[in-house]
């Protein structure tokens, strides 16, 4: 069985990321972060799942705050805004589902 490799992508300063895997229902990403980079404030239909892999970040989730480090999680619903700062170099793996049709 051979995987699909996915691009890295470089959506703003000091971020990377790629799609790890993929399918109809569900998107598995990797979001790298140097530190002082963010994850501007938007909102997508898709729920989000949050998990800190390495580093630290600073989230905002609809009208609450929340400081996560490696090992932590957060799920975002659809439709909420939402973004980050990372105030640590880190990671962050996302899965989304349905699949986000925009990163393919």
């Amino acid at each position: 069985m051979s995987l699909s490799v996915f691009p890295v992508i470089s959506p703003d300063k000091g971020v990377q990321r790629q799609v790890l895997s993929e399918a109809p229902e569900l998107m598995v990403v990797s979001f790298r972060f140097e530190a002082g980079a963010e994850g501007k404030l938007h909102s997508h239909p898709h729920v989000q799942s949050t998990y800190v892999a390495r580093g630290r970040f600073r989230f905002i989730r609809g009208n609450e705050a929340y400081e996560l480090a490696a090992g932590d999680s957060l799920v975002i619903p659809g439709n909420v805004v939402h973004g980050c700062e990372c105030m640590e170099e880190g990671e962050l793996i996302d899965c989304f589902t349905p699949r986000r049709e925009d990163f393919l």
